[in-house]
């Protein structure tokens, strides 16, 4: 894991560095430097917006007496996308604007909570009510 993210970390600024002198010799630098600047404005109005909604709908589930345990990792995903969009570059842009596609968000959390954690049908986490009995004489 530790490799994977070390490539990480050593790839993708060699990748976006290449995507922006390319992009840089096809349109112009000024006009790349306009359109790195433009990408992080409107990904933090996105950002700033879909966030708004998250937390109200967290409120709204939580007044209802549901445990919004989803929204946190919602909450987390656009943060990572606010820092993927605020970092100079096209590659990490575009993933910083999948992570903003709501759709696309759920599925991860899907695929990171487990199934015991996610809420079923009706909204609700599946609560199964047990009762120990004990036959030994020194519990209480």
């Amino acid at each position: 894991m530790l490799r994977i993210l070390l490539l990480l970390f050593i790839i993708t600024p060699l990748l976006e560095l290449y995507v922006l002198i390319e992009v840089g010799s096809g349109i112009g630098g000024l006009s790349t430097i306009l359109l790195c600047l433009f990408t992080a404005a409107l990904g933090g109005f996105l950002i700033r917006w879909q966030g708004l909604s998250t937390l109200i709908d967290a409120q709204r589930r939580m007044a209802m007496g549901e445990l919004p345990a989803d929204h946190g990792v919602h909450g987390l995903l656009l943060g990572l996308a606010g820092l993927l969009l605020f970092t100079p570059g096209f590659i990490t842009d575009t993933v910083g604007f999948l992570l903003l596609v709501p759709p696309l968000r759920q599925l991860m959390i899907h695929r990171l909570l487990p199934v015991q954690t996610r809420p079923g049908r009706h909204g609700r986490a599946d609560i199964i009510e047990a009762e120990i009995i004990s036959h030994d004489k020194h519990i209480r």
